[in-house]
């Protein structure tokens, strides 16, 4: 298949799905709840990373573009309507970049569908509780492995083309076009990863530590929801979201 064409039928998945959710108001909120506690999950995981001076700007962009629990309806709709060009003006491995993105994407909200979902089968238990157990009935282990590794890919597909001649000239010369276009949002979220891995990238072996403790964070966690004892579990994700609101309080 095309990758123009894989780009358009994962957006058009994640569209149906957004729409299925938007009929029904409970299920909207059930969602909301899940990737709410989701990125407060990360945003604790990686709190040494997010203050960090050399990490910051790439785990942000991680927690907000790829955990984050904002409305990516904009950018998802400019993302269909460009994926010819894309195809046609970017070189093989940015077009390898933005199909995984856009497979990424439809997996993760089908995940967080399904847990919304079971969520709201157990409404009078704790979060921590009900998210543990959205999660087992949930299951599908390999989709969960999957999606930990694809997020590494385009980390580390973000990491080497930074190094790719012209390539944020492109980018830079795009963006008045982008603008004129509508591609607003787009043409942020290619420049800011770009950008974000670009300033890691200067410093030799940043990139690869950065994707290996979020690797080895990441794996840890799910191997936590699959395997742990369900109390322990939901002691241990009670904790690391507690520590969240410490520190923002």
């Amino acid at each position: 298949m095309q990758a123009s064409n894989q780009i358009r039928e994962s957006i058009a998945r994640v569209v149906a799905l957004r729409q299925t959710v938007a009929d029904q108001p409970d299920l909207a909120l059930a969602l909301h709840t899940v990737k709410h506690m989701q990125a407060q999950r990360f945003a604790s995981t990686y709190q040494d990373l997010l203050h960090s001076a050399s990490y910051a700007a790439c785990a942000n962009f991680f927690l907000e573009e790829l955990y984050g629990a904002k409305n990516f309806a904009e950018r998802d709709a400019q993302f269909a309507r460009i994926a010819g060009a894309l195809q046609r003006t970017f070189p093989e491995q940015v077009v390898a970049t933005a199909v995984a993105l856009a497979e990424l994407h439809k997996l993760t909200e089908e995940l967080d569908l399904a847990m919304a979902l079971n969520w709201q089968l157990q409404p009078s238990l704790p979060d921590a509780q009900a998210y543990v157990m959205a999660w087992r009935n949930v299951g599908r282990r390999d989709d969960r492995l999957w999606q930990l590794n694809t997020v590494l890919r385009i980390g580390e597909d973000l990491g080497q083309l930074t190094r790719k001649p012209g390539l944020h000239f492109m980018l830079k010369m795009m963006r008045k076009p982008a603008q004129l276009a509508g591609l607003g949002s787009l043409q942020t979220f290619l420049e800011s990863g770009f950008n974000h891995f670009a300033d890691l990238a200067r410093k030799q072996g940043t990139v690869s530590s950065f994707l290996d403790t979020v690797k080895a964070r990441e794996s840890t966690w799910i191997a936590c929801l699959f395997d742990a004892s369900a109390p322990a579990c939901v002691t241990a994700l009670s904790q690391t979201l507690a520590l969240v609101g410490s520190d923002q309080g």
